[in-house]
């Protein structure tokens, strides 16, 4: 079984053509056929599609890691293309059912920022969106799977601070972002893991793949370890712990932040690479 995955969206672009933004997106190829997983913001996913000779017509499905703008911000021109002229009718979109709740940015006293969903669930769906929400860990293709809600087990792990939503009562509190999801596909020669934000914290993650697999041995992981915006103690102690998991490769991007990912490249040596627009991963 041979997988690859190309990087489309991401907040560098080293060496390579290509439109860098603070976002995620990743065109994953499997045997069992293509996937679109998130978007961006929407300023380069096309655009970056186009230079490295990616159809996103060929797309199966699109999977979406939580609700965030820099995440699902190009969904609307995904679905402008998959479901355009020469595409299918509709395309199922897999996600959380908090996908398109309110949530807000709030830095150093400043007034409160949307950052989720930046389209109504009515225009996406009229574009060819059809929404498959579970909060559940579930099969999307062969060997291909979606994380569902992590469970949350380290005292450490305690996210960023900045991002709110309201709760049940009206009053805008931290978000636990509990939509928090992950792919990960079961490959011969050892789990391929791509984060989206990791806002349930990547050791969080990393334990319930292998609940859920069974499988300790991770040949790669890719994506945003959302390690940049959180306090040092999460830093410090993520990255011991992650030095005891059985990782091959480690190729981190978007809200990992360049500092701790230069921390990362000092303890990981050569089994680290900075995963930013362009590069291409292929395990098999």
């Amino acid at each position: 079984m041979t997988v690859q995955a190309t990087v489309l969206c991401e907040n560098a672009v080293y060496n390579r053509p290509g439109v860098a933004e603070h976002g995620w997106s990743v065109w994953i190829e499997t045997p069992s056929g293509s996937y679109l997983f998130d978007t961006g913001q929407g300023k380069g996913l096309l655009s970056n599609a186009e230079t490295y000779g990616i159809d996103l017509r060929q797309a199966q499905a699109v999977m979406l890691s939580h609700h965030h703008y820099d995440h699902t911000g190009g969904l609307r021109d995904a679905l402008g293309v998959i479901c355009g002229p020469g595409g299918r009718e509709e395309v199922n979109v897999y996600a959380h059912p908090d996908l398109f709740k309110d949530s807000f940015s709030i830095h150093d006293g400043h007034r409160p920022r949307h950052i989720g969903v930046p389209f109504a669930r009515s225009v996406l769906e009229a574009a060819g969106a059809c929404f498959d929400l579970s909060r559940e860990w579930r099969a999307i293709g062969d060997r291909v799977y979606l994380s569902g809600e992590v469970p949350r087990h380290t005292p450490y792990e305690t996210g960023d601070t900045a991002l709110y939503h309201y709760d049940a009562a009206g009053e805008l509190v931290l978000d636990p972002i509990v939509d928090d999801q992950t792919v990960v596909i079961d490959t011969d020669q050892g789990l391929f893991v791509i984060l989206g934000c990791s806002h349930a914290g990547l050791i969080n993650i990393l334990d319930h793949i292998m609940a859920k697999t069974g499988k300790r041995h991770f040949h790669t992981i890719i994506g945003g370890t959302h390690l940049g915006p959180v306090r040092e103690d999460q830093v410090r102690q993520t990255i011991a712990a992650l030095q005891q998991y059985d990782i091959d490769h480690l190729g981190v991007s978007h809200c990992t932040g360049q500092v701790v990912a230069a921390r990362l490249l000092h303890v990981f040596g050569e089994r680290f690479f900075f995963c930013n627009v362009g590069q291409q991963v292929i395990v098999g």
